[in-house]
């Protein structure tokens, strides 16, 4: 090895060292680092350390010296900080759309992010209550070829199944593959659907896309139509309970004293709050009038309820009577 490869190999190495094992809570020495060094068959003397950190200073990496005796170099801003590190991990083990297999191999390329120290701290993860991962680990690929298809203006074609009563899962469509007109990939709830434009039923339906299967780049063309572009570009409004369908409502709900965190932890800022004299609050909020909005509420015990329009009340104490009757 020439000289001048033999200092190349040192400077990474140097850089490699410090990237892995230090933050800004802990160093390396400049024995340990020479030490290290002669590890990896690489002899180097202190000056020539000390014009090395130099170059690692003016490439980028934020090199510090740490005030402790004997003086320690340690790598103290990185791209990610503790913190956040920490959100991706807690993000990436509570999502419902990846496999455990993918969850590890993501946790495992987050903590490559950190030092050595702080992939210990990253090990201590959250737990998240009643986790449930996905058995399809080809959700991020039919995403790809989904979008593949929007941009080749292509309808997409793939299999779909639903569970049995046995927890089985059963094609649908008789087995055969749908071929629709994709419009875009929404998630929500913690799972991606594909909104798609079906020619025979001249609509829009949801597919959980970590239940399709054989997802291609079907060979006819997409449909296009003024509905569909509108549809693509719009914003996924009043989805406060999964992609359910159902009319679109400005609701008011009676909201009692102490609750009002139940309508902002749900509807955000799109909740309009007014408080009461009785210490109650009415809040204002847009849904789509669905099995899925009245389950939310009957499961509040009271607490929350349906004060306007008539029609949704209606509709509430018909599915309320609908329970009662099976």
């Amino acid at each position: 090895m020439t000289g001048n490869a033999r200092s190349k190999l040192k400077l990474l190495l140097l850089q490699k060292m410090l990237v892995e094992e230090t933050d800004a809570d802990h160093g390396l020495t400049m024995a340990d680092i020479l030490e290290r060094l002669a590890a990896e068959g690489v002899s180097a003397e202190r000056k020539g350390i000390y014009r090395d950190l130099d170059l690692l200073r003016d490439a980028g990496l934020d090199v510090r010296k740490r005030d402790c005796s004997p003086v320690e170099y340690a790598v103290g801003r990185r791209d990610f900080s503790l913190a956040e590190l920490m959100l991706l991990v807690d993000a990436v083990q509570s999502s419902r759309f990846i496999t455990q297999k993918q969850c590890n191999l993501l946790v495992g390329n987050i903590k490559s992010l950190a030092s050595r120290s702080q992939c210990a701290l990253l090990d201590k993860c959250i737990h998240v209550a009643g986790r449930i991962k996905s058995k399809n680990d080809s959700v991020f690929s039919s995403i790809d070829v989904i979008h593949e298809a929007m941009r080749q203006r292509r309808k997409v074609s793939f299999l779909y199944y639903k569970h049995g009563p046995d927890g089985e899962p059963v094609l649908q469509h008789g087995g055969k593959p749908y071929v629709l007109t994709a419009v875009k990939v929404v998630f929500a709830d913690g799972l991606y659907y594909l909104e798609a434009y079906s020619d025979s039923h001249e609509g829009f339906s949801d597919y959980r896309i970590d239940r399709m299967g054989r997802v291609a780049v079907a060979e006819a063309e997409a449909t296009r139509s003024p509905e569909i572009a509108r549809r693509a570009q719009e914003d996924s409004e009043y989805q406060y309970f999964g992609r359910m369908g159902g009319e679109k409502v400005v609701a008011t709900l009676e909201v009692a004293p102490d609750k009002a965190d139940i309508i902002i932890d749900r509807f955000g800022s799109d909740a309009t709050l007014a408080a009461r004299e009785d210490g109650s609050a009415q809040a204002v909020v847009p849904v789509r009038q669905s099995e899925q909005f009245f389950g939310w509420v009957a499961g509040l015990g009271g607490t929350v309820t349906i004060a306007a329009p008539e029609r949704l009340r209606n509709a509430y104490r018909a599915y309320l009577q609908r329970l009662l009757d099976a």
